[in-house]
Parts: C-alpha cells; sequence; structure tokens
C-alpha cells in the first residue's frame, strides 16, 4: 500500500507540474517576452489582421508577386474539400499540411511542373522557362511556405510592375526591404517575406 500510495501521489505531482505548471509558466513567459510570435506573429492593417508572416498566401492579382506552389493550398479549403456528416450537412474535413510526397517520375507531378511553367511564364512573358528559379515550381515540405528566394521575387518585377503601374525600381526596393538574411548568419538561405511585399503594394496603389 506504501508503495501504491507514493506512486498515486508522484504521479499526481507530476501530473500538476508537468500538465499545469510548466506550460501556464512558459505560456506567461512568451506572452511577456515574444508577444508577438507567441500570438502567431500577425500583420495587421488599419485594425485588421490580413495574415501571418509566417504563412504563405496564394495571390493571383498580377499586381502581386507569387509564392511558393502549395499541395495544400496554404491550409484553405472549399466545397470539394469537405465531407458530408451524418445528417448531409458539408463539414470541414481537415487539409492540414505537408505535400504530396511524388517522386521526380511520377505522372501527375510532371504534369503539375508543366502547368506550372506555362502559367507563370503567361504571366511573365519576358521571362525564359529554363531561368526560373527551382523554388517558384516546387512546394515546400508543409505547404505553407510564406517566402521566395530574393531571385524568384526579381524575376517577377518586370511584370508586376507593368500590371501595378510602380516603377521596377521602387519594386526592387521593396524586394530589398523585405529580404531577409540566414538565420544567424548560416542557417537557411536569403529570402523573402511576399506577403510583406504584397501589402506594401497593396499600400502604394490604396487597396483596401
Amino acid at each position: 500500500m506504501k508503495i501504491i500510495k507514493k506512486s498515486i501521489l508522484l504521479s499526481i505531482t507530476f501530473m500538476v507540474l508537468c500538465g499545469l505548471i510548466y506550460p501556464l509558466l512558459m505560456t506567461g513567459i512568451s506572452q511577456l517576452v515574444f508577444n508577438r510570435k507567441a500570438n502567431g506573429s500577425m500583420i495587421t492593417v488599419n485594425g485588421n489582421e490580413v495574415g501571418s508572416e509566417l504563412i504563405g498566401q496564394n495571390f493571383t492579382d498580377p499586381r502581386f508577386f507569387r509564392g511558393r506552389i502549395s499541395a495544400v493550398n496554404y491550409n484553405t479549403y472549399t466545397e470539394a474539400d469537405t465531407v458530408p456528416d451524418e445528417s448531409g450537412k458539408a463539414v470541414y474535413s481537415g487539409v492540414g499540411s505537408g505535400s504530396q510526397n511524388l517522386a521526380p517520375s511520377n505522372e501527375i507531378l510532371r504534369e503539375r511542373v508543366e502547368k506550372d511553367i506555362n502559367d507563370f511564364l503567361a504571366a511573365n512573358p519576358g521571362v525564359k522557362k529554363e531561368d526560373i528559379p527551382t523554388d517558384l515550381l516546387t512546394s515546400s515540405g508543409s505547404g505553407l511556405d510564406p517566402d521566395i528566394s530574393p531571385k524568384a521575387a526579381e524575376i517577377q518585377i518586370p511584370a508586376v510592375s507593368k500590371a501595378s503601374g510602380i516603377s521596377e525600381a521602387d519594386l526592387q526596393k521593396i524586394v530589398n526591404k523585405y529580404t531577409e538574411g540566414r538565420t544567424l548568419g548560416v542557417f537557411g538561405e536569403p529570402r523573402v517575406n511576399v506577403l510583406k511585399v504584397n501589402m506594401e503594394i497593396a499600400s502604394l496603389l490604396n487597396i483596401k
């Protein structure tokens, strides 16, 4: 009985420490020290949250820069992504995050890449097929990547300039403004946050 009592007491103690006190302590510290990051690094415009700088969005307006391909459409969904419940009502089935994990030899992948190449060339007529940066034709592992490479942003500048009326020089300044280097100077690659760039463009065009 003594062993059982000690085991129960020990279990309860660790449940309180690890399941209640520690999470509350970490949550409190993160809210005080890293408040913005702890709440999703949201970008707010005129008091309205327009997105997170950590999650990409699908931009189709020619006045804006395009992001990477997303196998889950950046975790957004349509009627096709719902399933009927017992009453027949459509219920969100949960897109989540991830990639299709298709092999290079997969016919579906080949067709998808060819389609995306043709779409990009149609939107950027001055670009040659072999000059399209790889990250504009490949999806990230999560399908939520908010960034593209500086080269992927720069190659879109002429088309975005033509569609938006903003000079190429000004667009280059915006791209430079939101280009981040390697983390701690070592990890990752230089990257451009597509949402931040497009929000700056929207501000210049007075788009709300």
